[in-house]
């Protein structure tokens, strides 16, 4: 039986999205598309401290681009909120705080591994 090639998503020029607005960053990111074929762009690791800071303002937050493609990230939180917290608890609350980022095939953010931590 012969093998296929796996289709290649072509977009017509109108389709893109406008250029993101920040210098000195590329004008588009593409990851995998949902199963809709509609292609998903991948957030940056600034992107993602941001959305944590805004909950956690004075936590020391870590993001690492675990594969270097910008869809595979790492983050450790330590704050003083997950004292006397379990760690389900602390990363739901993370979690909570990326404002549905990564809900399902149309998530901006695909694969977080998280760890939260209180301070020494």
């Amino acid at each position: 039986m012969p093998s296929r090639a796996p289709p290649v998503l072509a977009l017509p020029q109108a389709s893109l999205p406008p250029p993101l607005a920040r210098p000195g960053r590329p004008s588009y990111i593409w990851t995998q598309s949902d199963r809709t074929g509609t292609p998903r762009m991948a957030m940056e690791a600034q992107d993602i401290e941001d959305l944590i800071r805004a909950r956690f303002p004075e936590a020391k937050i870590t993001i690492t681009d675990l594969a270097g493609d910008g869809n595979h990230w790492a983050a450790e939180v330590i704050d003083e909120s997950f004292r006397g917290l379990n760690r389900v608890q602390a990363q739901r609350m993370v979690y909570a705080s990326l404002k549905g980022k990564m809900d399902g095939a149309h998530g901006e953010l695909h694969a977080l591994a998280l760890t939260t931590k209180v301070p020494d």
